[in-house]
């Protein structure tokens, strides 16, 4: 059902600071930032030879990530993303052997443009884990 690893998300409290840390000290390509109002965040992508990482920083009062960012106040892994051909399928198919759908259970319009949905973290071994439908 999963497919390839499509990006580990890092909650940072500063975007900037994250940026510079992958662009200059590491010396990665690093895309432009990203505001999704919708999600909370503002987001980057590092652009690696066989994956990404997602910066993630919180956008607005309600924004879940600054929870965390009050709970880890240097950031850390906030979740990680697997790629479906079907999320509908993959959702259903999921919620049938016992998983939980966070939200109301729809898929929303993430980053790359594509359907997104979050499984809770405590039917992931206490991860949370984003699906992403991508082409097959």
């Amino acid at each position: 059902m999963i497919g390839r690893l499509n990006h580990v998300a890092v909650a940072v409290p500063s975007l900037e600071a994250g940026v510079a840390r992958y662009r200059d000290t590491l010396g990665a390509e690093v895309s432009e930032p990203q505001a999704l109002p919708e999600h909370g965040v503002t987001v980057v992508f590092v652009n690696l030879p066989n994956t990404k990482i997602e910066l993630l920083e919180p956008l607005g009062e309600g924004s879940p990530v600054a929870k965390f960012i009050e709970r880890n106040p240097d950031g850390g892994i906030h979740h990680i993303c697997y790629e479906v051909s079907d999320i509908l399928g993959a959702r259903d198919a999921l919620a049938a052997k016992g998983l939980r759908v966070l939200g109301d259970g729809q898929p929303k319009i993430g980053a790359h443009g594509n359907p997104v949905l979050f499984l809770h973290p405590k039917d992931m071994n206490g991860t949370l884990v984003e699906l992403e439908q991508v082409a097959a």
